[in-house]
């Protein structure tokens, strides 16, 4: 008789469960980022960018900017300030011993941001990124050179994506 209350027991505790997990459950929203009822693409396109002190950070600024916008260029009159800082680093990786030169290496471009209100000056976002690209470097000085300014341009256009979904997701909530 015990072991039937048990089994009872165990049945509803079950059943409880499910339902607490299902109610827990619909709290959850899962829509999509750029969907048309979010607003975002509304207030992405009302975004302004600080101006650009380096190659690079003008180059992070005009992919945002692109990305932002939709292609349509920058906000007229911005609602949301973003203050973009990008720095640029290149490394050896694969030094030859008889020459002591290198071959390849890798290029790294990192930014901080920091997404404001242009009306109160309140911080809604800030946050930092860092993007790699590896590069092989020619014994050639010039195609090096080239070669390093071609890896700091995709390295700062795949960080700028990471940054733009970071500022759709925080316009978003």
């Amino acid at each position: 008789m015990s072991f039937d209350i048990a089994c009872k027991l165990a049945r509803n505790a079950g059943i409880a469960m499910i339902v607490a997990s299902a109610a827990f459950l619909s709290a959850c929203q899962v829509r999509p980022l750029y969907s048309e009822s979010s607003g975002v693409v509304e207030k992405l396109s009302s975004v302004g960018f600080s101006p650009a002190s380096s190659r690079v950070e003008q180059q992070v600024r005009n992919r945002l900017i692109f990305l932002a916008s939709r292609g349509a260029g920058e906000a007229v009159n911005p609602q949301y300030q973003v203050e973009i800082r990008a720095t640029t680093s290149v490394a050896d990786t694969l030094l030859t011993d008889s020459t002591d030169t290198s071959r390849a290496g890798r290029v790294t471009v990192s930014v901080t941001y920091t997404l404001r209100s242009a009306t109160d000056n309140h911080v809604i976002k800030a946050g930092s990124r860092a993007t790699t690209a590896l590069v092989d470097f020619s014994e050639q000085e010039f195609a090096k050179q080239r070669a390093i300014r071609d890896a700091e341009n995709r390295a700062a256009d795949q960080v700028a994506e990471f940054v733009g979904a970071d500022i759709a997701a925080a316009l978003s909530r």
